[in-house]
């Protein structure tokens, strides 16, 4: 194996993990979110030798990965997609807890960019700036997104008010 080929190994080894949960957090689905990290990777691993800051790749492989999550939402994945006739099985997950279930549930009825902000505001931790740098737009842009979905989610999952 090549310098190049290690280093990526590598990379993705430490890195595939978390960006898959990030996948699944916004689109709601296992399978979905191992193809979107999948998607990204092979789109870091054609451009690698012309990325210039190594130990910068966590924000552009976010940004990919957001990009194709959003291109993918508009679009309809499962039209390019031919799924096989053995589906491959991942490792069970804890079981969930009902907060947690309920919360998954209404961050899937967010529109996908204002659930791209969401979960890389609030989930990964970033800045507004770093948001607006992985969604490709202002800090303004985010936090209104993040305002938007945040409402949203609070109407989601607010217990019904008892009619008196």
């Amino acid at each position: 194996m090549s310098e190049r080929d290690i280093a990526f190994a590598e990379y993705f080894a430490t890195r595939s993990s978390a960006m898959r949960t990030t996948a699944f957090l916004m689109c709601g689905d296992w399978h979905r979110a191992e193809d979107l990290v999948q998607t990204a990777f092979t789109k870091l691993y054609l451009r690698w030798n012309r990325v210039q800051k190594h130990e910068a790749l966590d924000p552009y492989v976010r940004r990919v990965l957001v990009t194709t999550f959003i291109d993918d939402s508009r679009g309809g994945w499962w039209r390019r997609e031919r799924p096989q006739e053995q589906r491959i099985e991942l490792p069970a997950a804890p079981e969930p807890s009902e907060d947690r279930v309920t919360l998954l549930r209404a961050l899937a009825q967010v529109p996908p960019r204002q659930r791209a902000v969401l979960v890389l505001r609030y989930w990964q931790d970033l800045s507004v700036e770093d948001t607006a740098a992985a969604l490709g737009c202002s800090p303004g842009t985010v936090k209104s997104q993040a305002a938007r979905g945040l409402d949203t989610l609070r109407a989601l999952v607010a217990p019904p008010v008892a009619a008196g």
